[in-house]
């Protein structure tokens, strides 16, 4: 059996979501199993040294080109060539025409739902059409469909009107190396780094309008107004001047000095920052799954999330539940948590253990049970 991996942007120096979520996989596969050869095709890029540690993997870096020339051209070229027996598509795309069975990662259907606005970058919008006009296509022919939280099974379910089974929810993991640490020479070390305030915030934003950074900048405000703001906000890799622009549209740029941006923070250096935070905010107006809530978790930091969509599915009892679309609710669980010494012991205690649910081991697992039943059905199919 010979499975092709999807991971065009693998080798790209700042990976986010997607691409952790296919790194972690890929590291796995191959100690869940080691009876199946795995082909992972990749778009050249400055990050090539990332897979030099996983074994039993062939890595096939393919030439750079535009993502849709790149996935609709190149790619079935090389699945032909390398003569792989099923392909899986990790983000969301794949392929209108392969010679072979493929599965696709529908990490979410955002793209086709439409409700967090067009205020988002060119580059988002792009992706966004481009999701939105291929998915509907190939959904009709993939062999299967994986999602990452039962909310968004439901969603695909509801919007393409699938039987119950075609689409199969495998929840991610979370990093190994997401934990509390207690060298304080690294904690101290990432501090100077970064330049980390004393106290502060940890919250992951971008422009995309769903991850709600206005409505944090807004309870920012509103704390500050109060006299109740005790915590720095510490956000890593955002555009200042955008910030800066949404400060200018809520009337807030008096909390400018309140804000620090990092730049991009590798993966592997995001634990020390999350030990080194008091609270890690994720008031998101709509997320699949949300990693980054189990990342600050296993680090051992309180949670305040979203009531919305997947997070109380992925947290559980173990963080502070707010409103997202209001900032008053977003205050008012920080000022909680920097007030209740015992809930945020509590919240730590349960996130510790809430976060040992989910590993990449069982998420490889499971994965390769499906491609095994996939291609199990495929060679029926022939036999007929």
């Amino acid at each position: 059996m010979r499975v092709g991996i999807e991971a065009q942007r693998l080798y790209r120096k700042k990976k986010h979501g997607m691409d952790i979520v296919a790194l972690e996989l890929i590291r796995n596969l191959h100690a869940v199993h080691t009876q199946i050869e795995f082909v992972v095709f990749v778009k050249k890029g400055e990050d090539n040294t990332c897979l030099n540690d996983v074994k039993g993997i062939e890595v096939i870096a393919l030439p750079n080109a535009p993502y849709p020339i790149w996935e609709q051209l190149i790619l079935p070229w090389a699945v032909k060539k390398y003569k792989v027996d099923l392909l899986h598509c990790t983000a969301n795309t794949a392929p209108l025409f392969l010679s072979v069975p493929f599965l696709v990662t529908l990490h979410d259907i955002i793209y086709l739902e439409n409700k967090t606005g067009n205020s988002s970058s060119f580059y988002q919008r792009f992706g966004n059409y481009y999701r939105a006009w291929l998915v509907p296509k190939i959904v009709k022919k993939a062999v299967a469909i994986v999602t990452v939280s039962h909310f968004e099974k439901k969603n695909i379910d509801a919007y393409f009107n699938f039987k119950d089974g075609f689409v199969k929810c495998i929840y991610n993991g979370v990093g190994a190396h997401f934990k509390k640490i207690n060298d304080e020479k690294q904690l101290a070390a990432c501090s100077f780094k970064y330049k980390l305030p004393d106290k502060f915030i940890f919250f992951i934003g971008n422009t995309d309008p769903k991850k709600n950074v206005i409505g944090v900048l807004k309870a920012l405000h509103l704390l500050k107004k109060s006299g109740q703001l005790q915590y720095k906000l510490v956000m890593p890799d955002i555009n200042i001047q955008y910030i800066q622009s949404l400060l200018v549209t809520i009337g807030a740029q008096d909390i400018m000095q309140d804000i620090h941006i990092l730049p991009y923070v590798p993966n592997t250096e995001l634990p020390a920052i999350l030990n080194k935070a008091s609270i890690f905010l994720y008031p998101s107006l709509r997320e699949s799954f949300g990693i980054p809530l189990l990342e600050a978790m296993k680090c051992g930091v309180p949670v305040i999330a979203s009531n919305t969509s997947s997070m109380p599915e992925v947290a559980a009892d173990a963080a502070l539940y707010v409103n997202p679309l209001d900032s008053n609710s977003i205050a008012k669980a920080i000022v909680e948590l920097s007030i209740n010494e015992p809930l945020s012991i509590q919240l730590v205690e349960k996130g510790l253990a809430r976060s040992q649910f989910f590993s990449w081991q069982h998420n490889a697992t499971e994965t390769i049970q499906l491609y095994q039943t996939i291609l199990a059905n495929s060679h029926k199919r022939l036999k007929q």
